[in-house]
């Protein structure tokens, strides 16, 4: 695997992503058999969306890479080769865990050159796919967010965002928040063949109707 020389564009001119100590661990439970979970330690976690793009955002957070929700129109799927990694299954099992997210992420929202732009957060892959149960890093996520008012959103196909409303609410007592939920479609079938990751459609439909009537 690619971990060295490597930089944010793919070049190698620029500094590595993170560094050489990394952790791989499996976990011999139902939710997590057949995934590899890849813990490093990021250089950097505030990421500028390219110039070209037509995102309605510049900055994003990512604190995973690669997605168990399996979505096979993921996009972000391409990311993985960055790393040697294969963006077919590969991109499905195994998942690299930026475990110093939320410290790195109070760090860089400390900086001076930082005027607190409004920060995305699960428009590469899902920060509350499975495993965000095991890790909890958002919750230190929307903490470093909610100490500095800094305004953010976040694009979820996981009902395990409501372990952290409580947070959500404090965070929009201070700044702006958004939370969408994407259900594309309600069609079992459907949903086995291209979202065979995700919870259940119907079951996404429950935070909705939460989350709105916390406001």
């Amino acid at each position: 695997m690619r971990w060295t020389n490597l930089s944010r564009d793919g070049e190698r001119a620029a500094p590595a992503l993170f560094g050489t100590d990394s952790v791989t661990r499996t976990f011999d439970t139902p939710e997590f058999r057949g995934i590899t979970f890849h813990e490093i330690r990021a250089r950097s976690i505030v990421n500028r969306v390219p110039g070209a793009s037509r995102m309605p955002f510049e900055w994003t957070v990512n604190p995973y890479r690669g997605c168990s929700h399996a979505c096979v129109y993921c996009f972000a799927r391409k990311t993985h080769s960055y790393l040697d990694l294969d963006t077919g299954t590969g991109f499905d099992s195994q998942i690299v865990v930026k475990v110093n997210a939320p410290e790195l992420l109070r760090r860089e929202l400390a900086a001076a050159k930082w005027r607190g732009e409004h920060i995305a957060m699960g428009t590469n892959v899902d920060c509350y796919q499975r495993a965000e149960g095991r890790y909890r890093l958002m919750p230190g996520i929307i903490d470093a967010l909610t100490e500095r008012a800094n305004p953010f959103s976040i694009l979820t196909k996981g009902t395990l965002i409501l372990r952290d409303l409580e947070r959500l609410r404090r965070a929009a007592d201070v700044t702006d928040v958004g939370v969408s939920v994407s259900v594309g479609f309600l069609d079992a079938a459907l949903w086995r063949t291209v979202e065979p990751g995700t919870p259940a459609p119907e079951r996404r439909l429950a935070p909705v109707r939460t989350l709105t009537g916390h406001g």
